[in-house]
């Protein structure tokens, strides 16, 4: 089985946010970190450089097993990314209500947390961290 390369270590979360240069960025980060703690119950644990994750789970494909954080984001110079697992099919309801964003496969891209419905958010995260519980055995 190959390994991939983002692993979980022990870098200090707040260590890593506080190190953020763009204020905005820095404060939505700690926005983030308060509301995915509140959603998941879970400790953030940082993922590679630049991913605070929440939870993880195993998958299994083509080419091994693997274990990856249920969700989590990342404070990116050009955006904040959320990490959605699963991906969006289920979701376009729930993608409407949240204002300005953009998404890939599992990524929500999100220019600054003024652009969003805060609310909206809470409960999309609330159901996508319910969706990953039901679907597979996440810690």
């Amino acid at each position: 089985m190959s390994e991939l390369k983002t692993q979980p270590n022990d870098a200090n979360v707040d260590t890593f946010i506080s190190r953020i240069e763009h204020p905005t960025r820095k404060a939505d980060a700690n926005v983030l970190l308060e509301l995915f703690s509140k959603v998941t119950k879970q400790t953030p644990v940082m993922w590679g450089d630049a991913i605070i994750g929440f939870g993880n789970y195993s998958y299994r494909n083509s080419k091994g097993e693997y274990n990856w954080l249920m969700t989590g984001f990342s404070p990116r110079k050009s955006n904040l990314t959320l990490y959605v697992m699963q991906g969006f099919s289920t979701y376009s309801d729930e993608l409407l209500t949240l204002g300005k964003t953009k998404h890939a496969k599992s990524c929500l891209y999100i220019n600054k947390l003024s652009d969003i419905d805060l609310n909206a958010l809470e409960q999309f995260l609330i159901k996508v961290v319910a969706d990953m519980r039901a679907k597979y055995q996440c810690s």
